[in-house]
């Protein structure tokens, strides 16, 4: 299996969107379609995949807004964790509250949840805390995991929002992510990726035990 990837930030604030997929098949994910629906689907283009699933680290609206027109153009169904479903179907609220145009999102179709296996070599870890139902991929051989905003470099997702929880997050930020090999890339929510052994370190808000 050859993996290609490609990140870009997208919609109003700028939240990262991954395609994703094997080279060799010619599919691919979207994790978190967030804004900007031409951008991602040229980055699948020139990547030459075909996207067979919308994957959401979770839903809130500035790594969602982009779903259903990407669902529109490829047929491809979205994943979304249950406990975040609260938030999917508030989106034209969370809209309303930032300021936002809102354009009307399809149900998701696939339901996500610890442990479970995707395709590409994907396995979905429960990263509760940012949001209840906030979820992040890791590909074990590519030593890569995108983590939402579940944690960034130097720092962590916020916990003030509705659902949120600092001790989930720390809990989840130690329990399930610094366990994980210190040389994998962590592809974040926003801004530059970092490594899991450089946060273990040095991140000022969540140190590895």
């Amino acid at each position: 299996m050859n993996i290609g990837r490609k990140s870009c930030s997208v919609g109003p604030l700028q939240s990262t969107c991954t395609v994703l997929g094997d080279t060799d098949t010619g599919t691919a994910y979207v994790f978190d379609a967030g804004g900007d629906a031409p951008q991602i689907l040229a980055a699948a283009a020139e990547l030459g995949l075909e996207v067979i699933g919308i994957v959401q680290t979770h839903a809130h609206l500035d790594h969602i807004l982009a779903a259903g027109h990407v669902h529109e153009s490829t047929g491809a169904p979205i994943w979304l964790h249950p406990a975040d479903r609260f938030l999917w179907d508030g989106a034209e609220q969370q809209c309303q509250m930032w300021g936002l145009p809102y354009s009307p999102l399809p149900a998701p179709a696939n339901k996500l949840e610890h442990g479970q296996a995707l395709e590409f070599g994907c396995r979905c870890i429960h990263t509760p805390g940012h949001t209840p139902g906030s979820v992040s991929f890791h590909f074990e051989n590519e030593k890569l995991l995108i983590a939402g905003d579940t944690l960034f470099q130097g720092s962590v997702g916020r916990t003030d929002l509705p659902g949120g929880s600092s001790a989930q997050l720390k809990k989840s930020i130690q329990e399930r992510l610094y366990v994980l090999d210190d040389a994998t890339v962590v592809i974040t929510g926003h801004g530059p990726e970092t490594r899991i052994g450089q946060e273990k370190r040095f991140n000022a808000f969540v140190r590895g035990r």
